[in-house]
């Protein structure tokens, strides 16, 4: 099962983090075919988000063809593939720096320190 979380400060909208989420985790194989997803209203619940935002993001994943819902069942990853594309990769990798970054630089920490630090891993 997928733990799902919400960064209110990426600017991104939270129903596109929750599709970006499930799209990735269904590229690297956390999510397999076949498995449920939690209901739109647990999910709400547990992100703190208005059902509304969960819905959307799951109607859409299901227009793709990503996502199928069983009515009085529950919502399932589909068997239709999901691939992050280099275009994705290099944008999150953006994102992920950007906010390190930020974050690193509240700390006083520049960004040869950063990079020494980096190279260790």
């Amino acid at each position: 099962m997928q733990n799902f979380q919400l960064d209110p400060r990426s600017g991104v909208p939270f129903y596109r983090q929750i599709i970006d989420q499930i799209r990735f985790g269904i590229a690297t194989r956390q999510l397999s075919v076949g498995e449920q997803l939690p209901t739109v209203r647990s999910l709400a619940v547990q992100l703190k988000v208005n059902l509304n935002t969960v819905t959307k993001a799951y109607k859409e994943l299901e227009i793709q063809k990503i996502l199928e819902t069983q009515q009085g069942t529950g919502t399932f990853i589909g068997s239709i593939s999901v691939k992050v594309t280099e275009k994705e990769r290099v944008k999150k990798l953006k994102s992920l720096c950007e906010e390190f970054v930020s974050v690193a630089s509240v700390y006083g920490i520049d960004s040869k320190q950063l990079i020494v630090e980096l190279k260790k891993y």
